[in-house]
């Protein structure tokens, strides 16, 4: 085996446990450390990975430690290590139900890179979409106001539309035509206006917009706040319409209060589709209002809202509750191919 080849074995099964360890929900510290172990040695020269592995001082390179060296060594002596092993036989199917719709997905149309508050780089998130059997994906990295989640200022985003255009014509080749579209998760603010310039919004492919501040409002100005993003002509999706939290490190959180019965009217008439959120934290909207919206004949997105690339299997959370609640796949935007949901978002 090749110095090259060694290490690029490495990186890949660091990669491997950081997806796993993503996908059971494991503490966000343990994640980073196979990462910042696979970023580590995948910048360096293969030659002197393999100097450092004969030396034993790979444990000297920042990131690494005891237990992502074992993993490192086990791969460039060309074994599966251990631990990636222990991970891949532990991991069953997450629910048992859900898979119809699940087959029926050819994208995820709300997800995360480094470039706001996701963990990965956009490349790693679509080749692992790839990699589930996605046909597309939407990158919807978060607008400029939510600073918390590090948004993207104007030029920033002009910036990305660049970087996806590079990669789209990098991953067609390989991805057998995988295509990134361009998306944003516009912040919807006090007055129901969006967190974006029209110029901007006019260049994407597909815009989520959700509320992330004044979730505590009262519900008459929340409803309108909603109903006026809603109607707004670029906006395609409802992101996690009441905002709860249901468990995980950042606590829990009560719904929203708002009319559901005239916000999904207003989703209904103006063709904008409701997001089922597939976090486990958020398992959002609840099944009382997802039924409601079912009756009321809306149109749904199946989303994982992830953050990182482990987190993309989660979409089978979302289906389950869709397929509960009697969710047809006719009626959900990412069964579509892409051509249509782009003519359908434009």
């Amino acid at each position: 085996m090749t110095d090259k080849q060694g290490v690029a074995d490495a990186v890949a099964a660091l990669r491997a446990i950081g997806y796993y360890l993503e996908r059971d929900q494991q503490p966000t510290h343990r994640v980073k450390a196979y990462r910042r172990a696979a970023d580590t040695i995948a910048a360096l020269p293969a030659a002197e990975v393999r100097a450092r592995r004969r030396a034993g001082t790979l444990t000297e390179l920042p990131g690494i430690g005891p237990k992502t060296e074992a993993v490192i060594l086990e791969a460039m002596d060309g074994s599966t290590p251990s631990y990636l092993v222990k991970l891949e036989e532990a991991a069953g199917a997450l629910t048992t139900a859900g898979t119809a719709m699940r087959t029926e997905l050819k994208a995820d149309l709300h997800l995360h890179s480094e470039w706001s508050d996701g963990g990965s780089p956009i490349e790693e998130m679509a080749r692992t979409a790839h990699s589930l059997g996605h046909k597309y994906m939407a990158l919807t990295d978060h607008s400029a106001r939510l600073t918390v989640a590090n948004g993207l200022s104007r030029e920033r985003r002009m910036q990305q539309l660049e970087v996806v255009a590079e990669l789209n014509k990098k991953l067609a080749d390989e991805l057998d035509g995988f295509t990134i579209l361009n998306g944003i998760e516009v912040d919807i603010l006090e007055d129901g206006s969006l967190d974006c310039d029209t110029e901007i919004l006019a260049r994407l492919d597909l815009v989520v917009a959700s509320v992330h501040s004044k979730l505590r409002m009262a519900a008459e100005p929340m409803t309108e706040r909603m109903v006026r993003a809603i109607a707004n002509p670029h906006v395609d999706i409802l992101g996690h319409c009441t905002g709860r939290l249901i468990t995980g490190g950042r606590g829990t959180r009560p719904e929203s209060d708002f009319d559901a019965e005239i916000v999904f009217e207003a989703c209904r008439q103006f063709g904008t589709a409701v997001e089922i959120n597939s976090r486990p934290e958020r398992l959002d909207p609840p099944k009382r209002l997802l039924s409601l919206a079912v009756e009321m004949d809306c149109m749904f997105s199946i989303d994982t809202d992830a953050h990182a690339p482990g987190q993309l299997d989660w979409q089978v959370y979302g289906c389950e509750r869709a397929e509960d609640c009697g969710v047809t796949p006719d009626r959900v935007i990412n069964t579509w191919d892409q051509d249509k949901l782009r003519d359908w978002a434009s």
